[in-house]
């Protein structure tokens, strides 16, 4: 973050200055921007975003107390004796974004930071993660904590930046059209990355067709001057092509592109290995054969990579370097195939942080790699967000757990009911498919049919509480 004076916050949110701390051009904020009142710290900016279950402006005095020097809300707030400048605006949201905005334009006056966004319907917290380690390279890296992806995390992301940055990685989050392309007003990039078109949010975009018009927003957001990474191997991304003005560069398993993988092959963590090939000439050492040994389980991290890598690779990285930050990233998100061995030998994927029938598909591939001949459990929660497809994407989530030979399926929630459903239909029998009702039962239902050995993978949407049941489950001795 950039120092700003308290006259800084008013000009770039557009809001009004109501009560300064001081001379009102002098430094005032020096510390980071912060939505929640526990994490402000001496010369923070607190905004004092209203909600649903409370309001921000009722912690103001707290965010003071704790050090903060500004605050931006919606209403005049009581500061509890605290001496800090008051920035009021109507709409605390579009006055984040609009801080936002300005800081990075200041930022780039002096030609840094290369902004690189990031969406799709799976993979993007992954791939942001990847990014963030192979663009290390080149000197210090901004990108999202978790899943920072929509009108209030992108803002605060970016604003974490200062004149050291050499890139900013934004993550790009959509329920519905236009919000990509809102995100860009933000933060407008100079490279757009679309891993993927898939199921996710349908209930919100209504049909993929939808889903693909929002997710190209990124990349018609892109200057001639600017890279579009696409991803080959899906033909709804690939068709953006035809959607920018910027340079495109692919990537895929297959031929005729310009970044590939091949000789994929899993160990037994369902780990990939493979040959990374370029043919791009975007700066010395970009072109060649490479080989990686990545640390993430699935062998969806694949396309993963190589996304990371085309884009790293079209801003000069040499391909030396790409392949060994790729070997050397650890999974950095948390609940995205953490993979934690117990003491007492049972081995927890933890993938509960989000769920969508394509990443739900990957997930149990990995876990019927890693278990290569012990017992494979697949506990699911509901997939939200799936609207009138949610029935029968579950019921295919239930019977492809059966083609896959997964030993033991457990349905946990009512949403989920149709993945049982679905395994009894495909042939499953006997206690290898089971429903109970809600996270205690589904802990109590594995506290007792656990053994060492087995291979327990836990998805589902955040929604639907089964992050809680993953972490019980590795924390257990």
């Amino acid at each position: 973050m950039i120092p700003l004076s308290s006259r800084d916050v008013e000009q770039l949110t557009g809001g009004r200055l109501v009560a300064a701390a001081g001379d009102p051009d002098e430094p005032a904020v020096t510390g980071p921007v912060v939505v929640d009142s526990r994490l402000a710290v001496p010369g923070a900016l607190f905004v004092a975003l209203p909600g649903e279950r409370t309001d921000g402006a009722e912690h103001a005095a707290a965010a003071v107390a704790a050090g903060a020097r500004a605050v931006l809300a919606q209403r005049p707030v009581d500061l509890g004796g605290g001496s800090a400048a008051v920035v009021l605006a109507d709409d605390c949201v579009a006055a984040l974004g609009r801080l936002a905005r300005g800081v990075l334009e200041w930022l780039r006056e002096a030609g840094r930071p290369t902004v690189v966004g990031v969406t799709g319907s799976a993979g993007k917290t992954t791939t942001k993660d990847l990014l963030r380690a192979v663009l290390a390279v080149r000197g210090p890296v901004v990108a999202p904590r978790g899943s920072y992806n929509n009108e209030i995390g992108a803002p605060l992301t970016v604003l974490q930046t200062d004149p050291t940055v050499e890139h900013l990685v934004v993550e790009m989050g959509a329920r519905g059209l236009g919000h990509i392309r809102s995100l860009c007003e933000i933060a407008p990039p100079q490279v757009g990355v679309v891993l993927n078109v898939g199921a996710a949010h349908a209930g919100e975009f209504g049909s993929v067709e939808t889903t693909a018009r929002a997710k190209g927003e990124l990349v018609e957001a892109l200057a001639p001057d600017g890279l579009a990474v696409l991803n080959a191997d899906d033909a709804r991304v690939l068709a953006m092509r035809e959607r920018t003005r910027a340079r495109v560069l692919t990537h895929g398993r297959g031929e005729g592109v310009d970044v590939r993988a091949v000789d994929v092959q899993l160990d037994g963590a369902a780990r990939a290995r493979f040959r990374l090939l370029s043919t791009l000439q975007s700066g010395p050492g970009t072109a060649g054969e490479a080989d990686v040994a990545l640390r993430l389980h699935g062998e969806h991290q694949v396309s993963n990579a190589l996304a990371a890598a085309t884009a790293a690779l079209g801003l000069g990285v040499p391909l030396a370097d790409v392949a060994a930050a790729l070997s050397a990233a650890e999974a950095a998100s948390p609940g995205r195939m953490q993979v934690v061995q117990r003491p007492d030998g049972v081995t927890v994927v933890n993938d509960a942080y989000n769920a969508n029938p394509d990443s739900v598909r990957a997930a149990l591939k990995a876990l019927v790699a890693m278990a290569e001949g012990r017992r494979s459990w697949a506990v699911l929660g509901e997939m939200l967000e799936l609207g009138e497809a949610s029935r029968d994407e579950h019921d295919s989530v239930g019977r492809l757990a059966v083609r896959l030979d997964v030993s033991r399926l457990l349905a946990v929630g009512t949403g989920a009911r149709p993945v049982f459903t679905g395994a009894v239909m495909e042939g499953s029998w006997g206690d290898e498919a089971a429903f109970v009702p809600d996270v205690a039962a589904a802990w109590d239902f594995l506290s007792a049919e656990l053994r060492p050995g087995d291979v327990v993978l836990v998805k589902s949407s955040n929604g639907a509480g089964l992050a809680a049941l993953a972490e019980r489950l590795v924390a257990t001795p």
